[in-house]
């Protein structure tokens, strides 16, 4: 059974969820939280941790890229997936940065969700291509490692720099380069890895253990 604590501000459809959840052979809801506060509050007192945290983005409080960046620095054995309606390659980013092992929106199949569950709880994580076209599916980074792709240095370099905060005139910067270049490289690694957007980039920089833990 997969133990499962839902966190989100919006109580109605929280209780909803939780109702669908219970519907599954395979998943427990073990408790609500309406922010992440509450969240860690529990988690840092409880003798009976979840695998996994639904999280939404944005709470009062603490919001779900904190809360998610807590979780992966005192309980990194716990599994985040955002379940969210926000759409944002930012905020997409940011909760990926934070330890999100996957990012779904609240529109999705309930058979996504679950498959969602249960194969971040098996596997480690569960990325989709349904988010605005900007996350690609899993199985096309999960067959690919750098022992196959042949990335250059300076393609291995912007590919780190994708994953932080900074615009493409920024990483320009930062690697002495003009925008055109950078826009070469990327263009170049979009093809060597098979994705279609940042967001993908990043994905495959955080399966590859090539963003570092702040």
């Amino acid at each position: 059974m997969i133990k499962t604590i839902i966190v989100d501000d919006h109580v109605l459809f929280s209780q909803a969820l939780r109702g669908l959840l219970d519907d599954f052979d395979d998943i427990e809801v073990i408790e609500q939280f309406v922010n992440g506060q509450e969240m860690q509050n529990h988690c840092e007192n409880c003798k009976i941790k979840p695998d996994i945290i639904l999280m939404d983005v944005q709470m009062p409080i603490v919001n779900g890229i904190e809360a998610t960046q807590w979780i992966k620095e005192n309980h990194p054995e716990i599994k985040v997936i955002a379940l969210t309606m926000n759409d944002d390659e930012t905020t997409i980013l940011k909760m990926l940065r934070a330890g999100a092992k996957g990012y779904l929106l609240k529109d999705i199949h309930p058979k996504v969700l679950q498959q969602a569950i249960i194969e971040t709880h098996t596997k480690g994580f569960y990325y989709t291509e349904q988010v605005s076209d900007t996350l690609l599916n899993a199985t096309k980074i999960e067959n690919k490692s750098l022992l196959k792709v042949a990335l250059k240095p300076r393609e291995l370099e912007l590919l780190k720099y994708t994953a932080q905060e900074l615009t493409y005139k920024q990483i320009a910067e930062k690697m002495f380069l003009s925008p055109k270049t950078i826009d070469g490289y990327r263009e170049k690694l979009f093809i060597k890895l098979d994705v279609k957007s940042r967001v993908g980039l990043v994905v495959y920089a955080i399966k590859e253990g090539l963003i570092e833990e702040e």
